[in-house]
């Protein structure tokens, strides 16, 4: 099985491409995950369109061929990123890959609730007319107080988070 991970934030330093990492390297016989970084998306706007760039069109391809997207969301003021957002404006604008396409949300924070309302708007966004992602329901893994979840070699240290996380994967 080969899947797309998605890292949420533009940031130099983020615990949600540590945790894409963590899968990709931990779950390997389970299936091929390559991570993509959204640094180089330009932010949406649809008076620019964009959507025949190299760093747009490769999301597109990338995505269609994968039989699933595994996307890590911080949590910014209850939201997702703009850089996030941005995204998945410009695969939903022209050109839909997303669509019934099986995504997974997941999710580490600073913060002891993890990304639950970030997650929560996230899945509103994917299902949402034009975007059509298939979100799997209670399906969700949410890493609270992240900067301490994850050890010197960037793993994470709680044996039943990493049982859980496994769970979810195998359902997903």
């Amino acid at each position: 099985m080969k899947l797309i991970g998605i890292v949420g934030s533009n940031a130099a330093f983020s615990y949600n491409r540590l945790l894409l990492e963590f899968i990709a390297k931990t779950y390997k016989k389970s299936f091929e995950m390559e991570v993509l970084e959204i640094t180089d998306i330009p932010l949406f706007n649809q008076s620019d369109d964009q959507t025949n760039s190299p760093e747009i069109q490769k999301f597109n391809q990338k995505i269609m061929a994968a039989d699933g997207v595994i996307i890590a969301t911080p949590e910014h003021n209850r939201t997702i990123t703009p850089a996030l957002n941005s995204i998945i404006e410009w695969l939903s604008f022209k050109i839909h890959p997303l669509d019934k396409k099986p995504v997974m949300i997941v999710g580490a924070s600073w913060y002891d609730q993890g990304t639950s309302r970030a997650q929560l708007h996230l899945r509103q966004i994917l299902e949402a007319p034009g975007v059509g992602a298939y979100v799997f329901p209670g399906n969700e893994f949410l890493l609270g107080e992240a900067k301490e979840a994850f050890d010197e070699n960037n793993n994470i240290k709680d044996p039943g988070t990493v049982k859980f996380l496994g769970e979810m994967l195998d359902k997903f």
